[in-house]
Formats: structure tokens, sequence, C-alpha cells
């Protein structure tokens, strides 16, 4: 009986220190807003870097008296971390994703689209004998598990008529599958700029495989309990990040350097990695959500997604257009 009341006391504990660190995480002014925004940057995500850049956000919001904090995301698998946790509000990942966290209920939706592009694909050493999928079976293959990366080797093996068990997949974030890649731990990996970038151009490494249609949407997600309790914030972000992805456009010089100063590439580098963005097509619409379902379909057969779950219900519940809408003209 008594080990049954300290359970439950335990349990208030928890329960109540929670509750304490999630009003600490999202504290509100007097008019209720919150103090804060945070938002996360991704050397994969440039208009992120462009927007940190300037501090138009913080511009937007100074006479309001709300502060913006930055944090770094180094893979879509550590923004969605952060935005399940409440480290941070607006979280930049892959559209599939996301529909893979959506999936295993993340209280997330996707609100913008900062780019499409073209930013994994299979990568090998210059010389090897790897010169198709087919050729991967019976290989280690790097990959960071919860990523475009990740699920662009599953849709790829798939194509192929091979299955996850054909291969070794060995769970190593972006700049460590690059690195054991190099040194030979690996015989290829599913690479993500700019890392897969530096390698082309710096290492002469190889692609086994290529398909844009296979990376999907760059998404910048929102916590819903934020979008459900400060859309008009949303919307601000949502006009910053426009302001973002437009001055991009018109300035590639510029970006690229910026690209290069804040992830420390080389100018060559950047470049390219910002050459296999599209930055045309922002907000949210039926194209993503048709995109997505295709991925989806991929994952479910792969055992990463529920077989359970209605994929066509999910991809439509996480991509939300009714913000961007009323902000893009």
């Amino acid at each position: 009986m008594r080990s049954k009341l300290n359970r439950i006391v335990l349990t208030l504990i928890l329960t109540i220190s929670i509750g304490i660190l999630a009003a600490c995480n999202q504290a509100t002014t007097g008019e209720g807003k919150p103090e804060k925004i945070r938002l996360d940057y991704a050397f994969y995500s440039p208009t992120s870097l462009v927007l940190k850049e300037f501090g138009w956000l913080e511009e937007e919001l100074k006479e309001e008296g709300i502060e913006v904090e930055w944090v770094q995301s180094l893979g879509s698998n550590k923004a969605l971390e952060f935005l399940n946790s409440n480290s941070i509000d607006f979280g930049s990942t892959a559209g599939a994703a996301g529909l893979i966290a959506k999936s295993n209920n993340a209280p997330i939706e996707a609100i913008y689209i900062y780019s499409k592009p073209e930013w994994t694909a299979l990568v090998s050493q210059g010389d090897t004998d790897i010169q198709s999928v087919t050729d991967l079976k019976g290989k280690k293959v790097a990959a960071t598990l919860g990523t475009d990366p990740h699920i662009f080797l599953l849709r790829s093996l798939s194509e192929a008529g091979l299955k996850p068990t054909d291969i070794e997949i060995v769970n190593l974030q972006h700049g460590d599958g690059a690195n054991a890649l190099l040194s030979g731990q690996v015989d290829a990996w599913a690479g993500l700029d700019p890392h897969m970038a530096k390698l082309e151009v710096n290492n002469g490494t190889s692609f086994v495989y290529r398909n844009p249609e296979f990376n999907t949407y760059g998404t910048l997600n929102v916590r819903t309990d934020f979008a459900e309790n400060h859309s008009e914030l949303v919307e601000k972000v949502i006009e910053v990040y426009e302001k973002a992805r437009e001055w991009t456009v018109e300035n590639p010089e510029e970006a690229a350097n910026i690209l290069a100063e804040q992830a420390q590439l080389d100018e060559e580098v950047a470049k390219l990695q910002l050459s296999r963005n599209d930055f045309s097509d922002p907000t949210p619409s039926e194209i993503h959500v048709a995109a997505l379902i295709e991925a989806g379909k991929v994952l479910q057969n792969s055992g990463v997604i529920s077989a359970n779950v209605d994929i066509e219900e999910l991809a439509s519940s996480f991509i939300q257009s009714s913000f961007a809408e009323k902000v893009i003209k």
C-alpha cells in the first residue's frame, strides 16, 4: 500500500514538474502573447540562414516586446525532437520526415514550403564498383533515420525491388555519415546537402542514384498549440520567411555567401547547394499533399508508418495552407 502511495505521489510530482517546465518554456506577456518565439535554423534551409542573418523577425516583433531565439537543427530528426519537446515553436524538416512524426501523434502542422530541394541522393566514393541501387545489396549504407535521406533510401530500394533488410543501414547523423563514407566504414551514404555538395566538390564522390522527385519538400512546421493560440504570429513568421525567400531568389550570390559563412563552406560548395533548391512555390497545397501521399505509401510498405494509418488523411491533416494563403498573394 505504501509503495503504491509513493508511486502516486511520484507521478503527481512528475506531472506538476512537466507542467511547470512547459510553462517556463512558453512564458507569455500580460496580453497573452509569448515573451519569446523560438525558431530553428538549418544549413539545409538557406532561407532560414538569410532570415537569421538580417534579423527581420526581430525587427517585426520588437515593438511587441517579443524576443526571438534561434536554435540550430542538424537534421529533420533534431528539428522534430525540438518540436516534440516544446523546445522550439517553428522547425524546418523534410515533408516526409514531418509526416512520419505526425503518424506518431506529433502535435505539428506544415504551414510553409521553404524550398523544393534536391538535397539528397545516394552517394559512394568516386572509385567504386557500386553503379546502381541493386549493387547495394549486402552493403553498408549510412543514413540518418527519420530524415529525408533515409526516406529517399527506402524509396530507392523499393523502386529497385530491394527491401531494407537487403542492406545494412548504419544510423549516423548526416555529417558523421559523410565521414564514414570517406573513411570506408560504409559502402554508400544517403547524403544531405551541404555535406553532399562538399564531398562532391572536395572529394570527388559520385552518385549511385539521383531522383529529384524522391526528395520531399522542405516544410516549415509549427507546433499545433502555438498555431491555435497565436495565429497572428504564425502569419508574421510566414511574412518574414517570404521576405527571406524573395531576397534569396533576387540575390543568389549573396545568399550563397551567407550559407558559406554560417555553414563554414567553400563558396563553390555553397553555390552548388543553393542551385539545387527551387524556391518558387512556398504555399502548401494539394501538390504537396499528393507528394507526401506517395512517400507515405512507401514508408507504410517498409513498416516505418503503421499499416492501420490512413495515409491520405494523415497527409491532408499535416499540410495546412490557410496561414500562407492569408499572407502570400
